[in-house]
């Protein structure tokens, strides 16, 4: 599925993030951005020492007590074919009254501030919490998407914003709430 807004391209596709050809994957990290389980972990196997050398390098120098939810950083990509890895740390859930649409409109959010103040142009997201976080896939979704259209409203540079699901399900939510959200 693809979007036009502005002059940029939302597209939603079902694969692997770390195989995306773009100038910057996002890392659903865990506050450490020492690795960890799904997205986190195979970004950090596929990217190679590299990436944890450089998350080691900000948790020693930015971050001693860990990446807050919500905030986001940059490494190079490693061995990836995308040229960063912009890490950001969603919310755990929690049942969605203790800030947690706040706290995922910010990963999001300050993730795409990012790759637009380094210049980048595409920037590939997976679905930030909704793995072993717990955050429900079609509260996330609509989160993800109306955020995304909201900064791409107001700020210009990027010209693709890829959504990168991993399973067929998430694929399909994916798509049905961005027909909502767009209008399509």
């Amino acid at each position: 599925m693809e979007i036009k807004l502005k002059n940029c391209r939302i597209k939603i596709v079902q694969g692997d993030i770390t195989e995306q050809t773009v100038d910057a994957i996002v890392n659903a990290a865990n506050p450490t951005l020492m690795g960890g389980g799904g997205v986190d972990g195979a970004i950090h196997r596929k990217g190679g020492n590299k990436i944890l050398e450089e998350c080691k390098q900000i948790r020693a120098t930015l971050y001693p007590n860990g990446l807050p939810t919500g905030e986001a950083v940059i490494t190079s990509g490693g061995n990836l074919k995308a040229k960063y890895v912009i890490h950001t740390v969603g919310p755990i859930w929690k049942g969605g009254n203790n800030r947690e649409a706040e706290f995922l409109s910010k990963a999001y959010w300050n993730s795409l501030n990012l790759a637009k103040s380094r210049g980048l142009k595409s920037i590939a997201f997976p679905s930030i919490s909704t793995g072993a976080y717990g955050y429900p896939i079609d509260k996330a979704s609509v989160i993800a998407l109306s955020t995304v259209k909201n900064f791409l409203e107001k700020e210009n540079g990027l010209e693709e914003v890829i959504f990168v699901l991993f399973t067929a399900k998430d694929f399909e939510v994916y798509k049905q709430k961005a027909s909502e959200i767009f209008s399509l």
